[in-house]
C-alpha cells in the first residue's frame, strides 16, 4: 500500500559535528514506529542501529524529543541513530570515509506497524571537510603529512594534529578543524609510508620542524599554531609545548599523560616497550617505566579480558622517584592548556594524569587559562561528534594486542559531543587573546 508516513531529516547536508533532526508524521497515534539507519564507512562496511519508538497523540515521533522503547540505544538522543551504530562484520572499527572528501550517507528507514506494515525513508549527508576547504600532501623537509586549508586567502590560526599509538596521519580531525576555520597540518611522525613503523626513537625536532614549516607555509593568523594530540599524541604535545614553549601557541591534549612514556604497544619489538620513545639532541628522555621499582605488565598481559592497559599504568605509579623523572614539566608552557580525559580510559588514567597536570600548572601559577573536562563513564576513544561510540575492544594496530579502551557507547558519544564544542571555544577564545596581546583586533 502507499505509505502516509513522513519522514524528514534536517539538514540533509552538513559537517559531521551538526546534529541532524529526525522526525517521522503521519503514523496512527501511539503506532509502534522503528527506525533503521544504514551507513557505509570505510571499506565499504555498513554499519547500523535501530530504535522503535511510539507515536505520539498527533501521530508524530520527534527523535531529540522522544526516547526509544526499544533498540540500540536508550534514552532520548538526536544522533542516537549514528552513536550507536555497530558494523554488520561484527569488526569493522574504521568509522570515517577514504578518502576523507568522500561524504558518509545513511539512510534511515522508518516502518509502521499498523496493520499492514507502512515504511518510508530518507538519507542525510555527514561530512568531514566543508566546500571550500583544500587538502595538500606534505612530503618535504622530511616531514610527512597532510595540510587541510579552509576556504578564503587568510590568514587562518594554524592547528598541528598529531596521532596517538596507532600512528597514522589524522586527517579526519584535520579536515574538520579546517571546516572551522583553522589552517590544520596532520603530521605523521610513524606508521606511514616514508617513515618508521614504530614509535620507537622518535626525535622531538621532527616535530619542531613541523612546526616551522607550518608558520612558513601558511604564515598563521598573530603567529597562532596550537598543538591538538590524543593519547600518546596528548603525551606529546604536552611535552612539546614544554621543549619549544616559544614555538606553541595553546595545547589541546585528548586522554593525555603527565608523564613520559615508553614505547609500550607501539615499540619497535627489537626495542621492546620498555625502550625509550622520545629523543631530544638525540637522547632518550627519561620514561616511567625506566628503573621503576613497582611498574609491571602482569595486570595487563595476565588480567581477564577485555584486558585493560591501564591497571599496568597504574603500578608504575608506585614508584615516587619513577613517576618524578618521567613528569613533563608543563610548567614550561606558554600558552593555555586544554585537557580532554575518562574516568573510565581502559588504555590508561587520563583522569588521574591530567589532574597531576592541571595540579602542576597551578602550582606554578600558570599565567594562562587551564581548562579540564573530565568525562564520567567515558572511555579512551574520545573523538568528535557525530560517530559510532560502540567497538570498545579491538586490536592494537600496531602491537596486535587485544585489550579495552572502557567507556560505555552513551557516556563516549556525550564525551564527543561535548569535548568538540569545548574545543572550539577553547580555540577561539586563545586566538582573541593571542591577537589581543599583539595589539589586533
Amino acid at each position: 500500500m502507499t505509505s502516509s508516513l513522513i519522514l524528514t531529516a534536517t539538514p540533509a547536508d552538513a559537517l559531521i559535528d551538526v546534529p541532524r533532526h529526525l522526525v517521522v508524521r503521519g503514523a496512527a497515534p501511539g503506532a509502534r514506529v522503528t527506525l533503521t539507519a544504514h551507513t557505509a564507512r570505510a571499506g565499504g562496511v555498513v554499519w547500523h542501529a535501530e530504535a522503535t519508538f511510539e507515536a505520539d497523540a498527533e501521530g508524530c515521533v520527534d527523535v531529540a524529543r522522544d526516547a526509544p522503547v526499544a533498540g540500540s540505544y536508550q534514552g532520548v538522543s538526536a544522533m542516537g541513530l549514528i552513536w550507536s551504530q555497530v558494523p554488520e562484520d561484527g569488526k569493522g572499527r574504521d568509522v570515517f570515509p577514504q578518502p576523507v572528501s568522500a561524504p558518509l550517507v545513511t539512510t534511515v528507514v522508518a516502518q509502521a506497524d499498523e496493520g499492514e506494515t507502512t515504511s518510508v525513508s530518507v538519507s542525510f549527508t555527514q561530512r568531514l571537510a566543508a566546500e571550500g576547504v583544500t587538502r595538500r600532501e606534505v612530503r618535504e623537509d622530511g616531514l610527512v603529512g597532510t595540510l587541510y586549508l579552509p576556504p578564503g586567502d587568510g590568514p587562518h590560526p594554524a592547528v598541528m594534529i598529531l596521532n596517538g599509538s596507532g600512528g597514522g596521519i589524522n586527517e579526519p580531525r584535520a579536515a574538520l578543524y579546517a571546516s572551522h576555520g583553522y589552517a590544520a597540518f596532520a603530521l605523521g611522525y610513524f606508521k606511514t609510508p616514508g617513515l618508521s613503523d614504530y614509535i620507537s626513537n622518535t626525535p622531538l625536532e621532527y616535530f619542531a620542524k613541523g612546526m616551522d614549516w607550518l608558520r612558513r607555509t601558511v604564515k598563521p593568523a598573530h603567529d597562532f599554531v596550537a598543538l591538538s594530540g590524543q593519547s600518546r599524541g596528548g603525551e606529546l604535545v604536552l611535552l612539546l609545548g614544554a621543549t619549544f614553549p616559544e614555538a606553541v601557541s595553546a595545547v589541546i591534549g585528548y586522554v593525555p599523560s603527565a608523564l613520559i612514556h615508553s614505547a609500550q604497544n607501539a615499540c619497535d619489538p627489537a626495542l621492546g616497550r620498555e625502550g625509550p620513545t622520545w629523543l631530544l639532541d638525540g637522547k632518550p628522555l627519561p620514561h616511567i617505566w625506566e628503573n621503576n621499582r613497582t611498574a609491571s605488565w602482569a595486570p595487563f598481559d595476565e588480567g581477564p579480558p577485555p584486558h585493560r592497559h591501564s591497571k599496568a599504568m597504574l603500578t608504575a605509579l608506585g614508584d615516587a622517584d619513577a613517576v618524578a623523572r618521567a613528569r613533563i614539566p608543563v610548567e614550561k608552557i606558554r600558552g593555555p592548556v586544554m585537557l580532554l580525559s575518562a574516568e573510565d580510559d581502559g588504555s590508561w588514567p587520563s583522569s588521574l594524569y591530567s589532574k597531576m597536570v592541571t595540579e602542576r600548572l597551578a602550582e606554578h601559577d600558570h599565567p594562562y587559562a587551564v581548562e579540564h573536562l573530565d568525562f564520567s563513564r567515558a572511555g579512551h576513544a574520545i573523538v568528535f561528534p557525530y560517530v559510532p561510540t560502540t567497538q570498545l575492544v579491538y586490536a592494537h594496530p600496531v602491537s596486535g594486542k587485544i585489550s579495552t579502551g572502557g567507556g560505555e557507547p552513551d557516556a563516549n558519544a556525550l564525551a564527543d559531543q561535548r569535548s568538540w564544542s569545548a574545543v572550539q571555544a577553547f580555540l577561539a577564545k586563545a586566538v582573541a587573546e593571542r591577537a589581543q596581546s599583539q595589539g589586533q583586533s
